[in-house]
């Protein structure tokens, strides 16, 4: 039986939209999605939790240069 992924953005995302992503966790790992499809047919990158962790990691050095 699956559940159903729990979606959630960036608080630093504005209401309008449009350059967004959303995230959503469960145990096959990190789930991203572009806030403008999200019906459940649209796509859906899999990270598994160690990569994700070097990517927020390396997004987040790269606009404190």
């Amino acid at each position: 039986m699956s559940t159903a992924l729990e979606w959630f953005k960036s608080s630093y995302s504005g209401s309008e939209g449009g350059q967004c992503i959303e995230v959503a966790c469960n145990e096959a790992g990190i789930h991203i999605r572009d806030s403008k499809n999200p019906e459940a047919t649209g796509p859906t990158l899999t990270s598994s939790p160690e990569a994700w962790a070097a990517f927020t990691a390396y997004a987040t050095d790269a606009t404190a240069r």
